[in-house]
């Protein structure tokens, strides 16, 4: 007992060096940010169709010679000409690619995006959101598949692509869409809310270390890392649990209105070829073929989002997102 009254001690020393040293890192971006104005954020966009044929040119300059090469070339540039034209009048795909985190921090960038295409984009134009998403904080991942509602609200036609994960507050986002793709052994589903969190009351009181709490509000506080917990907190907060899981089927319902959610919203995940059986995607294909299958009717544009930080800013940040991952399973609302 007595070592891991140690090693609790020495993670507690360790969270308070890396809030210090956070803590001074902002204190010094700040500093060096006042002598003058940020670089704008700014929208960019990147022609994947075109990088799509630069690639398939490499592959096919490698391996053509002499004759077959150079007549190659010559039909490439007839081609160039009349594409350039034929593009134009294309209907373009929008791509969008989503990595999520506890915090779901990419969501900034996405209202961005998705303002930016609510100004532009045509009837006839489509978003393909390429998602990969494990969930996270119900408020932030609740905001994230709004900004995707919105383009929904529209009118113009959303495409989520899952090759990886699209899970608890992933899937919040991904039920939005039209459709659903998937690839075969992307994980699905987990639709369901959790909160954990240790406590170390009776450890601290072992030890003589008293803890207070004071609230105002009988329910301003459930559940404590360091204080008694009681029954009647327990009760609370599974309520506001069953709550927000009410709300979360809800969403999916009205999205996805011919889902069993007695059947899928229990919080268990599936993978992709079991997620279409059920309901919860509506293909099993990768966002490559997607893709690939689209280049000749539409033209492909991929959205960049991009903020121009300082170093310094930029270690902050990677400093908070290492003591958000370490902390994640201490509780983590939303799954």
């Amino acid at each position: 007992m007595e070592l891991l009254f140690d090693y609790g001690l020495f993670l507690a020393k360790t969270l308070t060096l890396l809030l210090a040293f956070a803590a001074l890192l902002l204190i010094l971006a700040r500093a060096r940010g006042a002598g003058g104005a940020p670089a704008p954020a700014r929208l960019e966009v990147v022609d994947l169709g075109a990088r799509l044929r630069e690639q398939a040119a490499q592959l096919r300059e490698a391996t053509l010679a002499g004759k077959a090469l150079r007549t190659h070339r010559k039909a490439e540039r007839k081609r160039d000409k009349s594409r350039a034209r034929e593009i134009a009048t294309r209907p373009r795909l929008f791509v969008i690619d989503f990595k999520g985190d506890i915090r779901a921090s990419a969501a900034a960038a996405l209202r961005a995006q998705v303002s930016a295409l609510l100004l532009e984009a045509r009837p006839e134009d489509e978003v393909l959101v390429r998602l990969d998403n494990a969930g996270g904080m119900v408020s932030e991942h609740g905001l994230a598949a709004s900004q995707l509602a919105r383009l929904r609200a529209r009118g113009i036609r959303l495409t989520v692509a899952v090759d990886k994960v699209a899970a608890s507050g992933g899937y919040l986002m991904a039920c939005v869409a039209d459709r659903i793709i998937a690839a075969p052994f992307a994980v699905i589903g987990s639709i369901g809310v959790l909160a954990e969190i240790p406590n170390f009351h009776r450890l601290l009181e072992r030890h003589g270390v008293d803890f207070e709490l004071h609230t105002a509000g009988a329910h301003k506080r459930t559940l404590t890392l360091f204080g008694e917990n009681t029954e009647e907190g327990r009760r609370k907060l599974c309520e506001q649990l069953e709550e927000t899981h009410a709300l979360f089927k809800r969403f999916v319902a009205d999205y996805r209105p011919a889902l069993d959610l007695d059947r899928v919203a229990t919080g268990e995940y599936w993978h992709g070829a079991r997620a279409v059986e059920l309901g919860l995607v509506d293909a099993i294909q990768t966002s490559d073929d997607y893709l690939l299958a689209a280049r000749d009717s539409h033209s492909l544009l991929g959205l960049r989002w991009r903020e121009r930080k300082a170093p310094l800013e930029r270690l902050l940040e990677g400093g908070r997102a290492m003591l958000e991952q370490g902390l994640a399973h201490w509780r983590r609302p939303g799954g």
